[in-house]
C-alpha cells in the first residue's frame, strides 16, 4: 500500500519534472544550447500564477493560461536579448551567457519583489481524497497529472502535426538546409523558447498548487533535476524528457519511502553520474560518432 501511495507522489512529482526538462530538451536539440535559465522561468510562472489567483481572483485554469502566456513572452525575449546575439559564438560563452540570465532573474525577482517566501491558497483546486487498493489519493493530483499529460500530449500534435513542428524538427535535423529550403530560422528557434517557457511556467503553476510555498530561488533545484532529467531520457528527444521525468519523481518517491529522505535532492545527481558512465546518450538516445 505504501508502495502505491509513493508511486502515486512521484508520477505527480515526475510529471513537474518533466514539463520543465522539455524545455530544456527542446532548445538543446535546435540550438545545442542547455539554457540553465529555464529553472528561473518556472519561478517566475509560479509567481504569476500566484499573483493571478490571489490579486485578479481568478480561478486555477485562467491563471495557468496567463502564467504560460507571460512566460512563453519572457522566454522570447530572452532568447532574443541574451541568445541570438551569440548564435556563432563558442559554446562555452552561451553557456555561461545562460548562468549569468539565471542569476540575472533570480536576483532581479528579490530586488522587485523582496526575498519572503509567498503561500498559495489552498483552496484554488477542490480537494477530496479516496482511497486506492489501500492508497489516499487526492484529487487535486490527478488533475495536476491529467493538465501535465495533457501538455505533453498537445506538445507532441504541435512537433509532429503543425507547420512549425515541422520547421522545428527541420532545424534540429540541419539548421544550414532548413535555412535554404526558406525556413525562417530566427522564428522557428524562437517558438521553441515560446513553447518550451510556457511549459515551464504551467510546472510554476502547478508546482505552487502542489507545494503551497513559492520563493524567488525555488527555481534552481527543480531546474537541474530537470536537466537531469532530460539527460536520462536523452537531451534532444522529447519523449525521452517526458519518460525521464516521471522516472526521476518516482525514483526520488521511492527514496524517501525507503526512509532516505535526506538524499532525495542528491539521488537525483548520482543518477546522473550513472547514465553519464553507462550510458552517455540517455535512454532514448543514439550513439552518434563526431568528426573531431
Amino acid at each position: 500500500m505504501e508502495f502505491i501511495q509513493q508511486l502515486v507522489n512521484g508520477i505527480s512529482l515526475g510529471s513537474i519534472y518533466a514539463l520543465i526538462a522539455l524545455g530544456y530538451t527542446m532548445v538543446y536539440g535546435i540550438i545545442k544550447l542547455i539554457n540553465f535559465a529555464h529553472g528561473d522561468i518556472f519561478m517566475i510562472g509560479a509567481f504569476i500564477g500566484f499573483y493571478a489567483i490571489t490579486v485578479l481572483k481568478i480561478s486555477f485554469f485562467p491563471a495557468l493560461l496567463i502564467s504560460m502566456t507571460a512566460c512563453a513572452i519572457f522566454g522570447v525575449t530572452i532568447e532574443r536579448i541574451a541568445y541570438k546575439p551569440l548564435r556563432n559564438a563558442t559554446r562555452i560563452a552561451a553557456l555561461i551567457t545562460a548562468i549569468g540570465v539565471s542569476l540575472l532573474i533570480e536576483y532581479g525577482t528579490i530586488y522587485v519583489r523582496g526575498a519572503q517566501p509567498e503561500a498559495y491558497p489552498s483552496t484554488v483546486l477542490p480537494s477530496t481524497e479516496f482511497k486506492f487498493l489501500g492508497a489516499t489519493i487526492n484529487s487535486q493530483s490527478l488533475l495536476i497529472l491529467g493538465v501535465s499529460l495533457g501538455l505533453m500530449i498537445l506538445l507532441q500534435f504541435i512537433v509532429h502535426k503543425t507547420k512549425i513542428g515541422k520547421a522545428m524538427r527541420a532545424v534540429s535535423y540541419d539548421t544550414e538546409a532548413a535555412r535554404l529550403m526558406g525556413i525562417n530560422v530566427d522564428n522557428t528557434i524562437s517558438a521553441t523558447f515560446a513553447i518550451g517557457s510556457a511549459l515551464a511556467g504551467a510546472a510554476g503553476v502547478i508546482f505552487g498548487i502542489y507545494y503551497i510555498k513559492i520563493e524567488p530561488l525555488m527555481g534552481i533545484i527543480p531546474g537541474l533535476k530537470a536537466f537531469v532529467a532530460a539527460v536520462l531520457g536523452g537531451i534532444g528527444i522529447i519523449p525521452g524528457a517526458m519518460v525521464g521525468g516521471l522516472l526521476l519523481g518516482v525514483i526520488e518517491a521511492m527514496v524517501s519511502a525507503l526512509g532516505y529522505s535526506l538524499w532525495r535532492d542528491g539521488v537525483a545527481f548520482v543518477v546522473l553520474i550513472l547514465i553519464l558512465i553507462f550510458r552517455p546518450s540517455g535512454l532514448f538516445g543514439k550513439n552518434m560518432r563526431e568528426k573531431v
